[in-house]
């Protein structure tokens, strides 16, 4: 007897069922793999994968598995995504952490006080399944398109609301933040409002208001948040005063996780926003506007210190001492900000590694921008324009290893680029106009890969205070190149050496610039590339005959 005759018609079914799936499976390409805390990587910011709730992946049609932290950084890899190829998403379900859920079919909260590393979005099993937790954790149920499309329109978590009038006599919104319960708006009302520090320890609260301004007379920090899951939307904070014993803020956030810091307008403040051991925080579209004193008597407009996973994003800056200033923030993120005409440096970063910095312009800062004593850095697509003066720099890199600078502008700044100590970068399909010196690599930088970069308008391309250099150009196109391509395949027939020999001479001689337009340094170019024994044995063996873009 055939043993499907033998078997009931209800385990045929299933066996039959089970085959069709495995067929499916077989040909939409590989599911979800599981993934290994403290081992995977974020595919698109690089950071760790340090909380199994919050992991998403896509799958290609080939099965290629990207791995990311957050269901965050997989919407921003979808949409900046340019391969149109059959993928699968998941994420996965927050309350069953390893168990993924097609992306379509999840439900999810957004801006809920359960968030994930790098943003507010949480998924759950279903819709239902989202609703069932909106009960724990507050937020805005949603589905995949709206996540997508970036269209969820936050309310607050469900509580009452306190209205608050400005009042000269009393200490309104101190009274207010005293009232609240978890879920609590305290909206408001325009005005001024004149009080000494206040102090929030209710988790999960909103303190919120247009046209309302907080002043600190001059004499004190206005808000200080001491409480997990803590918005900040819409208020005005001015005249902190200056203190010379104390880092004073006008908002500062301590020891507390998912903060959210947006839309705020910062006057006057000696540090503006002050994040001190948060987790997971959010500063996004605030407008801060330092008093521009002296380095020594102003502050820092966003202060990050030992706060992880923290996203700042569209925000300005302008005439503070740093613009924005990481360190100890791993797995942080800075997009979209601009942060210009600052006394010292656009951003300040130190000791501060797997962070991601995407699209963020810093202009015509004191000192440009410095990076220090970090790893697994990216940088990508920013512009660093207009720092000029003896000590400025586009960018400083220094005990850097194992980054990427990624299709960045250096355009108009003594130093476009410095690398000291800095090692096993990849410096790809950068432009650097108009600077006077494009780069200026030093003996220690090593194995540094220059690839698809423009290089124009520059007094000099290239310089370093070493003939013994261990980085390399490839690839790349130089404005005074006149070489030949004989077979026209796009790249020049002999090689281009870089570094000029009164690049040398200035590097040794700082004085000698001077005679940067005299004939004489014609001479001795013209020389060295005829003769080439006293430069460094730097060529770009393939320079590119035209420019990439």
């Amino acid at each position: 007897m055939s043993p499907w005759r033998a078997a009931p018609a209800s385990a045929v079914r299933r066996v039959l069922l089970a085959l069709v799936a495995l067929a499916s499976a077989a040909c939409a390409g590989a599911g979800p793999r599981a993934v290994v805390v403290g081992d995977d990587a974020c595919d698109y910011c690089r950071m760790e994968v340090g909380d199994a709730r919050f992991a998403a992946e896509v799958v290609t049609g080939a099965g290629r598995v990207h791995i990311f932290d957050s269901i965050d950084c997989m919407v921003d890899y979808v949409r900046g995504a340019t391969d149109s190829g059959a993928r699968a998403l998941w994420v996965t379900d927050a309350e069953h952490p390893g168990g993924f859920v097609q992306a379509e079919r999840a439900g999810y909260l957004v801006g809920a006080s359960l968030r994930g590393p790098m943003g507010g979005t949480v998924a759950f099993a279903d819709a239902a399944a989202a609703r069932e937790a909106q009960a724990t954790y507050g937020g805005t149920v949603a589905d995949w398109a709206a996540v997508l499309a970036d269209t969820v329109a936050l309310v607050s978590p469900a509580g009452r609301t306190i209205d608050v009038q400005a009042d000269p006599a009393v200490g309104a919104l101190a009274a207010a933040v005293a009232a609240a319960t978890p879920g609590t708006v305290i909206r408001l009302a325009p005005g001024t409002y004149r009080e000494p520090t206040v102090v929030v320890r209710v988790p999960r609260i909103t303190i919120t208001g247009d046209g309302a301004i907080l002043d600190g007379e001059g004499k004190h920090e206005i808000l200080v948040v001491h409480a997990d899951s803590v918005t900040i939307r819409g208020l005005t904070f001015m005249n902190t005063g200056v203190s010379q014993m104390q880092d004073r803020a006008a908002l500062r956030v301590m020891e507390s996780r998912d903060c959210l810091i947006e839309g705020n307008r910062f006057r006057d403040a000696l540090f503006a926003i002050y994040l001190q051991r948060t987790t997971g925080c959010e500063v996004r579209g605030n407008d801060i506007v330092g008093a521009g004193l002296e380095e020594t008597r102003n502050g820092n407009g966003i202060h990050l210190w030992y706060s992880p996973g923290t996203r700042v994003v569209d925000n300005t800056v302008s005439a503070q001492r740093d613009g924005i200033y990481f360190e100890f923030s791993r797995g942080s993120v800075a997009a979209g900000n601009v942060s210009e005409g600052n006394r010292r440096y656009g951003l300040h970063f130190m000791f501060s590694d797997s962070c991601r910095y995407v699209r963020n312009t810093f202009r015509a800062n004191g000192a440009g921008v410095a990076v220090m004593y970090s790893h697994q850095v990216v940088m990508d697509g920013n512009g660093f324009l207009d720092a000029t003066g003896s000590g400025a720099f586009g960018l400083l890199l220094k005990e850097i290893a194992d980054g990427a600078l990624l299709r960045n502008r250096f355009i108009g700044n003594s130093t476009g680029l410095f690398l000291e100590g800095a090692s096993r970068l990849d410096v790809r399909d950068n432009d650097f106009r108009r600077n006077g010196w494009a780069i200026r690599l030093m003996a220690d930088a090593e194995a540094n890969h220059f690839r698809g970069n423009v290089f124009a308008g520059n007094a000099f391309d290239v310089s370093t205070n070493s003939r013994t250099l261990q980085s390399d150009f490839d690839g790349n196109w130089w404005d005074a190149y006149t070489g030949y391509d004989i077979d026209r395949d796009g790249t020049g027939d002999v090689p281009f050496r870089p570094v000029r020999l009164f690049a040398l001479v200035v590097e040794k001689h700082p004085e000698s610039l001077l005679l940067l337009r005299a004939p004489v340094t014609a001479v001795l170019d013209a020389a060295e590339r005829v003769f080439p024994v006293l430069t460094p044995a730097l060529a770009d063996a393939h320079p590119l005959m035209r420019a990439p873009r």
